[in-house]
């Protein structure tokens, strides 16, 4: 035994086996390393991977020099770029919904001073894909590449909200009997969490109210398709002092107004 295992995806052993071992143990570094976004050295690498620090050490250099993580200055740990995400992010035909979403999210945070965010899903949680920070001097504010769970921001509930409901059954199955409550506010139990989806459809916008964090407030509004499949979502978040539930419907109508400005460049470009 070479230390634990975190690697889940098959063992050393099964790799090794691989037409290609030394691709698949380039693959389940990448893997390793987007689990932990804190950033890991050669040696955790080696340690939780059970690989041998040398073939580890030549992997890491590998990806820095082509882009796909950075070294960091302080102690020296490993973490994934945002090229990852560039070679993942989702496209509507041959449109990059980064792109098509660039102006309006500054312009959403240039209309409101907050910090914006555009959203996507990807095996069941959200995915921060982009962001602009807002203009005050205290902002709220996340990283690109973080994964939030679906059902406690706005963003997520928007996406949720429009599924259909045999898709969103899955995503509970998956989930399991209960979901995680991270503040009081937390719609952890199912039926309360459908019936704000129910809402959301009808008013044409999500709201979290502190749901998961505390002191935040969110809003948000789904971006479609042209089938009407959505594709993921635009939220402005900022302090519940900035942003109380008087004001949700004035950014809920431009969040709405930002989704129908990027669904309008994925359709014509």
């Amino acid at each position: 035994m070479k230390g634990p295992q975190t690697l889940t995806r098959g063992s050393s052993t099964d790799l090794d086996s691989m037409p290609s071992p030394t691709g698949a143990k380039t693959l389940a570094i990448l893997d390793l390393l987007s689990r932990h976004p804190e950033g890991l050295t050669a040696a955790d690498a080696a340690r939780r991977s059970g690989f041998t620090q040398n073939l580890v050490f030549r992997i890491l250099k590998t990806i820095v020099a082509m882009g796909f993580a950075v070294q960091r200055e302080d102690n020296k740990a490993y973490t994934l770029s945002n090229r990852v995400l560039e070679l993942s992010a989702p496209r509507v035909g041959e449109r990059s919904l980064a792109l098509c979403s660039h102006e309006a999210l500054r312009n959403l945070r240039d209309e409101t001073g907050e910090t914006v965010q555009l959203l996507i899903e990807s095996d069941g949680k959200g995915i921060i894909l982009e962001q602009f920070r807002g203009t005050h001097a205290l902002q709220v504010c996340g990283e690109v590449g973080m994964r939030v769970p679906l059902y406690s921001c706005a963003p997520g509930k928007a996406i949720l909200a429009a599924w259909s409901k045999s898709h969103r059954e899955r995503w509970y199955q998956a989930r399991g009997k209960r979901l995680k409550q991270f503040t009081e506010r937390t719609l952890h139990r199912k039926s309360d969490l459908e019936k704000d989806l129910d809402t959301i459809r009808e008013s044409g916008f999500a709201i979290d109210r502190a749901e998961g964090v505390e002191g935040i407030h969110c809003v948000a509004a789904s971006i479609a398709d042209a089938y009407g499949q959505p594709v993921g979502a635009i939220t402005v978040m900022a302090p519940i002092a900035r942003m109380p539930e008087s004001d949700f419907p004035t950014f809920g109508e431009r969040c709405r107004n930002a989704a129908n400005q990027i669904e309008a460049n994925l359709r014509n470009g």
